[in-house]
């Protein structure tokens, strides 16, 4: 099985940016050991696509991309005491 090609800054330079429509986001889900629940959304911020190639033919794609992540259903032993926050008068 080949690897895909070596990656080199004057790849990144002629690569094309592309723009891109959000067609669906979903959040990945994850149930922890201590009993809290993680959501983690991928957000995609940028795509390159380069004018390299993968073995089977497929163009490889740069994304830049950010992330979203919730917890919820935490269990109150976890939790520590609110804080006052600093904009509130005292």
């Amino acid at each position: 099985m080949s690897s895909p090609p070596r990656i080199m800054q004057r790849d990144l330079e002629e690569a094309t940016d592309l723009d891109f429509e959000t067609v669906k986001e979903d959040w990945n889900v994850y149930k922890l050991q201590d009993g809290t629940t993680l959501k983690i959304r991928l957000v995609l911020e940028g795509v390159k696509r380069l004018k390299k190639y993968n073995p089977d033919g497929t163009p490889i794609y740069l994304i830049n991309s950010g992330k979203s992540v919730r917890a919820v259903d935490i269990p109150k032993e976890l939790k520590a005491p609110p804080k006052v926050s600093s904009f509130e008068s005292v």
